[in-house]
């Protein structure tokens, strides 16, 4: 797992470069964040609860097919393990957040999430919806909308939108 530091310092020694112009500024984008990004993910874990659940709530009120009998959502045990997976991607949010970097959430969460998801026949059109929620409830609640925020949800959005499930 990488932070924006290390991976900077990986892709540079692998070339065998000093610090370029680039490296330096995205290093001082990342420090110049810092503060920012740490307060953001502990609003996100104080309130991950919460969250959860108002996503839950929104995406079934989108998508109410999700949870009537037949849906993906249908039964308690698949309702509850719906809002487990939304709890992932906020957790695994929040580790992206610290490190500057989505690496953790290539390692962590989306590579196993592939193959769980095709197995199970879960949709991934819901899942990303989820996702998107996450993302404007933590803007919402920090009142950030920086890149450096938005990054870890998109990320997760993008890869899994544009895996063939």
């Amino acid at each position: 797992m990488k932070d924006t530091v290390t991976a900077a310092i990986g892709r540079y020694d692998a070339k065998g470069r000093y610090f370029d112009r680039d490296a330096i500024d995205e290093l001082k984008a990342y420090f110049a964040t810092g503060t920012a990004r740490l307060k953001a993910a502990a609003a996100l874990s104080a309130n991950a609860a919460r969250l959860v659940r108002q996503a839950g709530s929104q995406l079934f009120e989108e998508i109410p097919d999700l949870i009537r009998p037949g849906g993906n959502a249908y039964t308690t045990r698949r309702y509850a393990a719906c809002l487990r997976d939304m709890d992932y991607y906020l957790r695994y949010a929040t580790y992206a957040l610290v490190a500057g970097n989505t690496d953790v959430l290539d390692e962590r969460v989306l590579q196993g999430l592939r193959d769980t998801y095709s197995s199970l026949g879960v949709p991934i059109g819901p899942t990303v919806r989820g996702i998107q929620i996450l993302k404007d409830l933590a803007m919402e609640l920090t009142g950030e909308t920086g890149a450096w925020l938005t990054l870890p949800f998109d990320h997760m959005s993008r890869e899994l939108s544009e895996r063939n499930l």
